[in-house]
């Protein structure tokens, strides 16, 4: 069969096989100055295929939730939803940390001998100075929890929505002008209401345009990343935080998720994990929740059949506010260096400092995963607060770019699972829907 007529995860999924093959195999036996070519065009191509996807996300995130809200707005549904998002985000990201814990307290992947845990600490404050780590979080504490509250409201929209930190405000700025076209006399709302939907439709239109050239995009994105991962220095401990990561993530992502699948949900685990293939390789290439936006959205509508009032509502929101995977990995992360420094002589955090893990990591991906660096700003916050030097976050510095991919996928199928769900309690019935325009 033509690779042409494959459908989109298989062609992803053959750019994976192909980055993994130059990446590992090829590049590490070429010239040094053609291997270095090859890297550099692949990450013209990769960044190339970003800031496509990139320049839609602002006006598909506005249009988006204005055409929803407008929708929920004439069946008096707007607080509903809003509730039934929020209880679910609520829920999926406390499910998501407690597994964290969980896992990490029985693997126990910092508990190692002193003179290994006092080495490994010293590579990581290195570390921290030489990456420039510090200067990404220098003066964060956790006063910086409130200022979720100001980038709700920027001063400047037009500013918010050329900074990626500032999604949270547009999005803000976009209920509330969904919201208020309701206030309308019948004609100026249809009208609005007319612009805001085709608005949308030429969004989707163009995104689904930039996803035909999503394996060549996969391709120059994942190269360069698997041809530089340090595969040589996940040992130890590294490699045991690693797959401590990896497993509750994974748990989380199977069996969590799954279950709010098969009973809440009302739909078959197996099927959506299969339609959300194309969603869930795209982040995992792109290591971004809003890039891989406008395909999560396309997707759960047409595969999942989920109504365009619900998926334009919540997926949106989901791509900057829920963060299972990020806050799961910010309190592994967290206890993992809590381990090391026990393992060095230091007190071990009790059952009090490890809830406020849970409390903090919960609350900070929420609150900064819209921002550069997000995941090390939100340990930044934590660290301190339960008595540890921020410059321990260099010790899991080679691991992140990598698990980094795997959280985000992690983040963005929690969002379609949130769609499906939501949608199923508003009598809708994904996976079945003859008609998911309504």
């Amino acid at each position: 069969m033509n690779p042409i007529h494959w459908k989109l995860h298989w062609q992803i999924l053959l750019a994976l096989a192909l980055a993994t093959l130059f990446a590992c195999v090829l590049m590490p036996n070429i010239d040094g100055a053609f291997s270095s070519n090859v890297e550099i065009f692949c990450q013209f191509i990769g960044t190339l295929f970003m800031n496509a996807l990139k320049m839609v996300i602002v006006p598909l995130i506005v249009a988006s939730i204005i055409s929803g809200v407008m929708h929920l707005g004439a069946e008096k549904g707007v607080g509903r939803m809003g509730f039934k998002t929020f209880l679910y985000y609520t829920c999926s990201g406390a499910a998501a940390v407690i597994v964290g814990v969980v896992v990490v307290n029985i693997i126990g992947p910092g508990n190692i001998d002193a003179e290994t845990a006092t080495a490994m600490l010293g590579r990581g404050s290195e570390t921290a100075l030489n990456e420039g780590l510090m200067s990404k979080v220098e003066g964060r504490s956790s006063s910086d929890l409130f200022d979720i509250f100001l980038r709700m409201f920027p001063s400047n929209i037009v500013d918010a929505a050329t900074n990626n930190g500032q999604l949270l405000g547009v999005i803000t700025f976009s209920l509330l002008f969904g919201a208020f076209i309701g206030k309308l006399p019948e004609a100026q709302r249809e009208t609005q209401q007319k612009f805001w939907e085709s608005t949308q439709e030429v969004m989707l239109k163009l995104t689904d345009f930039i996803i035909r050239f999503a394996p060549i995009g996969v391709f120059g994105l994942v190269t360069p990343v698997l041809f530089n991962a340090p595969i040589g220095d996940l040992i130890g401990a590294i490699f045991w935080f690693f797959v401590t990561v990896l497993l509750a993530l994974a748990i989380h992502f199977f069996i969590n998720l799954g279950l709010v699948l098969k009973f809440i949900g009302k739909v078959n685990p197996i099927t959506h994990y299969k339609e959300m293939a194309p969603v869930l390789l795209t982040a995992f290439s792109t290591a971004s929740s809003s890039a891989t936006l406008p395909l999560t959205i396309e997707t759960v509508e047409a595969r999942a059949k989920v109504s365009k009032k619900t998926s334009s509502f919540t997926l949106p929101l989901g791509a900057t506010v829920n963060m299972d995977g990020t806050a799961l990995y910010e309190c592994v992360v967290v206890l993992f260096i809590a381990q090391l420094y026990a393992s060095t002589g230091q007190d071990a955090l009790g059952i009090g400092q490890q809830l406020l893990v849970v409390f903090l990591a919960l609350t900070t991906s929420i609150g900064v995963a819209g921002i550069p660096a997000a995941s090390l700003v939100a340990i930044a916050v934590i660290l301190p607060a339960v008595g540890l030097p921020v410059e321990a976050i260099g010790v899991v510095w080679v691991t992140d770019r990598i698990l980094d991919m795997c959280r985000t996928s992690v983040n963005v199928f929690s969002d379609t699972v949130g769609a499906v769900v939501i949608a199923s309690s508003e009598g809708e019935r994904p996976y079945q829907n003859s008609d998911s325009a309504n």
